[in-house]
């Protein structure tokens, strides 16, 4: 199955070292290589690059590697392809616009027999079982709060419903974000680090890489990396466990109370 990436942070920051481990999964240290992508909000824009070559040979990803765009909101995603041919409508994330807002969604999984039923404004352009979820979930969102956006406590409680009935057809391991919250569900497999002051190094698994954080941080930052299998084999990764959907806002995860 594919592999999912996310960074949620409270000051723009650029995603180069988590990246380098992960796209090395992309043909090199694993057999992810159907396609990738990786999205980045920039305030009210959202910029997407997407190639279905392999991570490791992307020319696209060589230009991620090199150029250190800072976001406070990232998803990535490297595929190996279950539903839809190796293409490049089939790579994620997917994009769309709900209530004056750009979306982003990718998922790790596979939903079997499942079929978007009629929707008024969401379609897939490509063949994967993925962007008919992503469509079903913002077509649910809109037809449930058709004023606007909600707060996020009611916003959650939708989602968490839809998320569910989705999650009856199989995997169902995903990230979205519209660039002001970030939503991280596991159905199989999905972790998460906090890392703040005060900072210390960290070595990847995929690549013989370390960065000491201090040199690059100041004592107020605050980064959340959620991905699907721990990116560092020095730090602490904390697993999210099945049926979980967690909220990240500024770095940290939000918890509700009676929810």
């Amino acid at each position: 199955m594919c592999q999912l990436l996310g960074m949620n942070c409270n000051v723009p920051t650029d995603i180069c070292f988590s990246f380098e481990g992960f796209s090395a999964r992309g043909g090199r240290t694993d057999d992810h290589a159907d396609g990738w992508g990786i999205a980045f909000f920039e305030g009210l824009g959202c910029r997407v690059l997407l190639d279905e070559k392999p991570s490791v040979y992307s020319p696209v990803a060589e230009l991620v590697r090199k150029y250190p765009i800072k976001s406070t909101h990232v998803i990535a995603h490297i595929r190996k392809a279950t539903q839809g041919s190796i293409a490049l409508e089939n790579c994620h994330p997917f994009q769309r616009e709900l209530w004056g807002r750009y979306w982003v969604f990718a998922h790790n999984g596979n939903l079997e027999n499942f079929e978007l039923e009629a929707t008024q404004f969401y379609q897939p352009v490509g063949k994967t079982d993925s962007e008919r979820a992503f469509c079903s979930i913002l077509e649910t969102l809109r037809q449930s709060f058709p004023n606007g956006k909600p707060p996020l406590q009611d916003l959650y409680r939708v989602l968490k419903k839809i998320t569910d009935t989705l999650s009856t057809y199989g995997s169902f391991n995903y990230l979205l974000s519209d660039g002001d919250y970030f939503f991280a569900h596991c159905s199989t497999k999905l972790c998460y680090i906090i890392r703040k002051a005060p900072f210390a190094a960290a070595h990847l698994i995929d690549q013989d890489i370390t960065v000491d954080f201090r040199e690059l941080t100041t004592p107020s930052d605050r980064v959340a990396i959620i991905t699907t299998a721990p990116l560092t084999d020095n730090e602490v990764w904390t697993p999210l466990q099945p049926g979980e959907l967690l909220v990240f806002q500024d770095g940290l995860p939000v918890h509700f109370s009676g929810v």
